[in-house]
């Protein structure tokens, strides 16, 4: 079992609310917008981090992160990226990355709107956690935090904060 949050679009604020809120899942999971390598590093001086990078990610987060992530958690196959879209709306290169490596769940940021969807086509979970910053259109700064328990995604919670 492994407690899970997921951010985006920190555009470098990694805050006392987002920590508190992240306090107690086993690792962290950005998909993308950084905003700096010193955030990233940050973060993943909290909790253990995966990450891919975003648009205003440049130089050295691209040599570290990439564009896609793929791995295994709790036995879920797990896809990310920055830029990706949502179903029946998915980048071309995330469809073909779909098709591929049919992930159990695809996360994707960029649009600052936090959206849970299961993709029936591609039978996923699709997340976008929306924007953990204070940098952007949003007027609501978010993050999601979730358990992988066996074949179970449970205990999704959302968290809320005023920019």
């Amino acid at each position: 079992m492994r407690r899970i949050g997921v951010i985006s679009d920190t555009h470098g604020c990694f805050d006392e609310p987002l920590q508190e809120f992240l306090k107690d899942v086993d690792e962290i999971w950005h998909a993308g917008d950084f905003g700096s390598i010193e955030l990233a590093d940050q973060i993943a001086a909290f909790k253990p981090l995966r990450g891919v990078y975003g648009n205003i990610d440049g130089g050295v987060m691209r040599r570290i992160y990439r564009e896609f992530a793929f791995f295994e958690c709790e036995g879920k196959r797990v896809l990310m990226t920055h830029i990706g879209g949502y179903p029946r709306h998915y980048s071309p290169a995330a469809v073909r990355m779909i098709q591929s490596s049919k992930p159990d769940i695809f996360i994707a940021g960029h649009s600052h709107i936090l959206k849970v969807i299961y993709d029936p086509i591609y039978s996923l979970l699709h997340i976008n956690p929306g924007a953990a910053g204070k940098y952007g259109f949003h007027k609501v700064r978010t993050a999601i935090r979730f358990t992988i328990d066996g074949e179970q995604i449970k205990d999704m919670e959302i968290g809320e904060w005023q920019r």
